[in-house]
């Protein structure tokens, strides 16, 4: 099997040169995020994913979760590993103080938690959902929930889920149909089916705290007629020790292509009584705080895309160093490392330079994140958030997307090899198929992008995206070097790519919305390759700088490279793509249904 070693300098580079992790750290209450810190946090971060994760990745997806008896047991290593987990504190990096947490900020939290996905998916999908559950409490939940639950959640000690999809309820939530009694008390008895929940129930924490949605029975129809609820597994005491086990049980898993090790479960509430929750917030507003939930997830699964795609390039670029096999394209004495062949070649650094604009572009996501939080300037806390609402997304549609493509590139570098179980490549192709469907598929993320993000405000969240995108086309071209010269007009094209084809879904979008919904993956695609290409030219001109003031670390020389690259071999499907946005959508409604 494959091992993992966190790429720690590319991690490090994108967090002071891209993200601007020194910005971060000067806001409110991230003081003590120094880079001293943060270089301490991240290489032990690395050990641990690399000692303790990464050697349970391929035993856990052969053996799988297990259920038997409403119960589900994880597959050998993973409780012992998720306790250290939870003693190290990693579980709280990102927590609230108040309820033990450290603090830190989110974007510290991502460059770990892409470390986590990559050396172990399946386990890092079970802290991915508590922290999504810890956000939404903290935000909406009352006094007596945060004091209940929040320090257990933050700690570890107890995990959290998010229990939205039912048999007929998928990414339609106004078809939820789970109800929710009041019992006259503050509580509530919920009885009804929920599906495909991660985690849903496990052997590896004490207690599991299900956010749930459901309806009241006097709630409006449709979407507006849906609250938010806390279910815990096992019901808490008011001295907070656990009390009874609560009715709500996981039936059966689901027996998946990838992520065999993390239980997708099928969850019964009130088979036997009723399931017990409490409201957060309040009546009919659980989509608004679910919502905090999704946001948070699909950010995470966007990292998964990316932890994914490293994990599989790490595989592919060992394998092709170590594979002899035939003559070198222009003769050789005898058979050479296959890493020498053009088209090898060219695979690995398809996959190294999209991973690389991948890291970029999430990080980014991740700092202004953290400023629309914490800025003292309200006018600069609305600017980043426009950019964070624009870009999730991307980062979850685009990143999952290019993480299928870079773990298909991992299997064709292996040859026959890697449609073969036990060299462990084709595991990540299996695992990353996931990412695109789950919390909320490609096709509902260029939705959101086209209609919520794009169209509603006219464009102007893009333009502003835009505009710093062209300021560092013009700082690019002014570079002499060749390298420089075809990043900068690559790049320049791309711009106009995304200018042409946004102006068309403004101009379009209320009056043929059918016809422009055509292009919207191409074009959250089209966005996704030249945010990407935007910031590996931020990275070449970073690493120029670097070069021109004497360093001479040849990392810096890579990364202008890759930047090339990815220019003139990523970037040149902008313009194609923008054409299909533009031009494509009648020809795709013109097909009479029968004739499919």
């Amino acid at each position: 099997m494959s091992d993992y070693n966190a790429p720690l300098k590319d991690m490090q580079f994108v967090l002071t040169e891209l993200a601007g992790m020194a910005q971060v750290s000067a806001l409110p209450g991230y003081a003590e995020a120094t880079p001293d810190v943060i270089e301490a946090i991240l290489e032990e971060s690395g050990k641990f994913s690399r000692d303790v994760l990464a050697p349970l990745n391929f035993t856990g997806d052969q053996e799988g979760a297990r259920w038997a008896d409403k119960a589900v047991t994880m597959p050998k290593g993973f409780k012992e590993a998720y306790a250290q987990f939870v003693e190290n504190g990693w579980n709280a990096l990102s927590g609230n103080p108040e309820y033990g947490g450290q603090g830190l900020p989110k974007v510290v939290a991502a460059v770990v938690q892409e470390m986590w996905q990559s050396a172990n998916m399946a386990f890092s999908l079970c802290p991915m959902l508590t922290m999504g559950g810890i956000e939404a409490l903290e935000l909406y939940g009352s006094e007596e929930q945060k004091a209940t639950y929040l320090q257990h959640m933050i700690s570890g000690r107890w995990t959290g889920t998010m229990n939205l999809t039912e048999p007929q309820a998928g990414s339609d939530l106004a078809a939820v149909r789970t109800q929710a009694v009041p019992q006259g008390d503050g509580t509530y008895k919920l009885f009804g089916q929920k599906i495909f929940i991660t985690y849903g129930d496990h052997d590896m924490a004490e207690n599991t705290i299900h956010l749930a949605l459901a309806r009241t029975p006097d709630a409006p129809a449709g979407v507006k007629g849906i609250s938010l609820f806390v279910v815990p597994k096992f019901l808490v005491n008011a001295n907070g020790t656990l009390g009874a086990r609560n009715d709500v049980y996981s039936v059966s898993i689901e027996h998946k292509l990838g992520i065999h090790a993390s239980p997708t479960c099928v969850m019964a509430y009130g088979d036997n009584g009723g399931a017990i929750g409490t409201l957060v917030g309040k009546e009919n507003d659980g989509l608004k705080y679910m919502f905090v939930m999704m946001n948070a997830a699909r950010y995470a699964v966007g990292l998964e895309g990316l932890a994914l795609g490293e994990r599989a390039y790490q595989q592919a670029l060992g394998f092709a160093r170590e594979r002899v096999q035939g003559r070198a394209i222009e003769g050789s004495a005898g058979s050479v490392a296959i890493i020498k062949h053009p088209d090898i070649r060219r695979m690995l650094l398809l996959m190294r330079a999209q991973n690389e604009a991948m890291r970029a572009v999430a990080y980014s996501v991740a700092a202004a994140w953290d400023i629309a939080v914490k800025h003292p300037d309200a006018e600069e806390r609305a600017r980043r958030q426009a950019f964070v609402d624009l870009m999730i997304p991307v980062v979850k549609a685009w990143l999952t997307e290019t993480g299928n493509e870079v773990t298909s590139l991992g299997v064709q570098i292996h040859g026959g090899m890697g449609f073969i179980e036990e060299t462990g490549a084709a595991q990540h192709f299996r695992d990353a198929r996931i990412t695109t469907i789950y919390e909320g598929t490609t096709g509902i993320q260029a939705l959101d992008l086209i209609g919520r993000k794009v169209a509603r405000d006219g464009g102007a969240a893009l333009n502003t995206l835009l505009g710093q995108m062209k300021e560092t086309q013009e700082d690019v071209a002014k570079q002499s070097t060749g390298s420089f010269k075809t990043i900068a007009d690559v790049l320049n094209k791309g711009i106009q790519a995304v200018t042409a084809a946004s102006e068309y879904i403004v101009a379009n979008y209320s009056k043929d919305v059918r016809t422009v919904a055509v292009g919207a993956v191409p074009f959250l695609r089209l966005l996704g390759i030249v945010s990407g290409g935007w910031m590996m030219a931020r990275a070449a001109l970073a690493a120029q700088a670097k070069i021109d003031a004497g360093d001479k670390d040849p990392f810096y020389l890579a990364k202008i490279n890759t930047a090339h690259f990815y220019a003139d071999h990523v970037m040149v499907a902008a313009s194609g793509l923008a054409k299909e946005v533009v031009q494509g959508g009648a020809s795709a409604l013109a097909l009479d249904d029968a004739y499919f």
